[in-house]
């Protein structure tokens, strides 16, 4: 008898599907005819896809630091809504 391999871990959810069901949830629950318990389970959920959004959100940040990051080892960062920012992007 051969031994089950390790569970692979599993894959990070794309943001875009996270946002998908966030929508979701938020209609659920805006509906207003949900019991008192399956209106706290969609928002426990809700919850913790805000919590796994943002570490998304955070590590996508990371990565652009990195690709901004210069030479001499300093980095430029920018907001996206900043007019005129490709200055800075030589």
């Amino acid at each position: 008898m051969g031994t089950k391999p390790a569970a692979e871990p599993a894959e990070p959810a794309r943001f875009d599907n996270i946002l998908s069901r966030l929508r979701a949830l938020v209609e659920r629950l805006e509906s207003g005819n949900l019991p008192l318990e399956d209106g706290l389970r969609c928002f426990e959920e809700g919850m913790q896809l805000c919590r796994q959004g943002a570490a998304v959100l955070d590590k996508a940040e990371k990565r652009v630091e990195v690709l901004l990051a210069k030479s001499d080892g300093s980095s430029s960062t920018q907001p996206l809504d900043e007019p005129g920012g490709d200055e800075d992007r030589r």
